[in-house]
């Protein structure tokens, strides 16, 4: 199979959809890569290196489109390259479509194959290509939280360890996955209190607070315990999701003034349409505004910042399932997988993931049907 690993172009984006070293052991198994000049060069993976390993350097994404039967990217396509995808062409990146009925509708236009990292499964229901950069995001969170708490920053003053004398920082995460332990963990590790707010007390919620008792609370998620911990919070992380869905409002925009001023929203659940009613996408050169004197950061892709730890992190986790499409094609690969056919979103024109047709009003054709 020839794939294409095209240059990101979303705002800041310096992540890869594939090292060199996937990129050998895809060569090693058959298959061609072709991928666009400079791709990786913001993160140390140049052109040399690609080439070293036998891929072929193309100049332009065009090459990229017109040459690949399957496209492996980092985040969601843009209008620009949605119009680029040919009938039949696989697409395999992160998504999120329930919130973005633009992207939805011109991948419904292009007839191709799209297969979102986001959607698929492993056999216990988790969602192994969204982990690493859960995990990224998460701590990331709790890092950009700290510097926009800071005065010059706009923020209210606040240390998240405190100081001798001092109480530290207040935290409140919402949504007790991946996303929310990892911010926990590196907040806990800073000094912070923290408490968690869930749908439910997990076992795993339960060893973790075993571990960080004096520093750690963990509740049920309610809009009466969101309500009462919203009025000592310095900075909040929004952490939540439903697969493939538009992630629920839990913070209306009249409860920011139950909040301190100056105090620190982050949104890391924004991809999938934000979990703040006053949530708006932003970018990492302009990743924050104010609503009623609190500070909102919503940038959505929030590992590029951290890209080459992302880009390591991310072909690990896809790699062996780009092995397994190009090696069986895309058909067989999802007959043969269940979790990998939880991925398909679009194919050749039609919505095949229940929760992107529900929240965009599309007729939903399950996979297995069309496959």
């Amino acid at each position: 199979m020839i794939i294409g690993i095209p240059k990101e172009i979303k705002t800041h984006e310096y992540r890869v959809g594939l090292t060199p070293t996937g990129a050998e052991i895809l060569i090693n198994a058959g298959h061609q890569i072709i991928v666009q000049s400079q791709a990786g060069e913001a993160i140390g993976f140049t052109d040399q290196k690609y080439q070293q390993v036998g891929v072929v350097i193309v100049s332009s994404a065009e090459e990229i489109f017109d040459q690949a039967q399957m496209i492996v990217k980092v985040k969601e396509p843009q209008p620009i390259e949605c119009k680029l995808l040919k009938k039949g062409q696989v697409l395999f990146t992160y998504l999120h479509l329930a919130p973005d009925p633009h992207q939805t509708q011109l991948l419904i236009d292009s007839n191709a194959i799209c297969i979102a990292y986001e959607t698929i499964t492993d056999d216990f229901g988790a969602l192994p290509l969204l982990k690493p950069m859960s995990e990224v995001a998460g701590r990331m969170s709790i890092q950009s939280g700290a510097h926009h708490l800071e005065k010059t920053q706009g923020g209210s003053g606040v240390l998240l360890s405190g100081a001798t004398g001092v109480d530290p920082a207040q935290i409140l995460i919402l949504g007790g996955g991946i996303v929310g332990m990892n911010a926990a963990e590196v907040a806990l590790g800073m000094g912070a209190d923290v408490t968690i707010l869930n749908r439910s007390v997990s076992e795993r919620l339960v060893e973790f607070q075993k571990k960080h008792s004096s520093q750690l609370s963990i509740d049920l998620s309610s809009q009466a315990n969101i309500n009462q911990h919203l009025t000592n919070a310095d900075l909040v992380v929004g952490a939540v999701l439903v697969t493939g869905a538009q992630a629920p409002k839990l913070i209306s925009k009249k409860m920011l003034g139950l909040m301190k001023k100056g105090s620190v929203l982050v949104d890391v659940s924004i991809d999938q349409g934000g979990c703040f009613e006053t949530s708006k996408p932003t970018a990492h050169n302009n990743p924050t505004y104010v609503v009623d004197g609190i500070t909102h950061y919503c940038v959505g892709n929030m590992p590029s910042a951290v890209a080459q730890t992302a880009t390591l992190a991310l072909t690990n986790a896809t790699l062996p399932y780009i092995v397994e499409i190009a090696n069986k094609g895309y058909q067989k690969a999802m007959l043969d997988d269940q979790n990998l056919m939880n991925g398909l979103n679009v194919h050749q024109g039609k919505i095949t993931h229940q929760a992107v047709a529900n929240d965009l009003d599309y007729t939903y054709y399950p996979a297995v049907d069309l496959l």
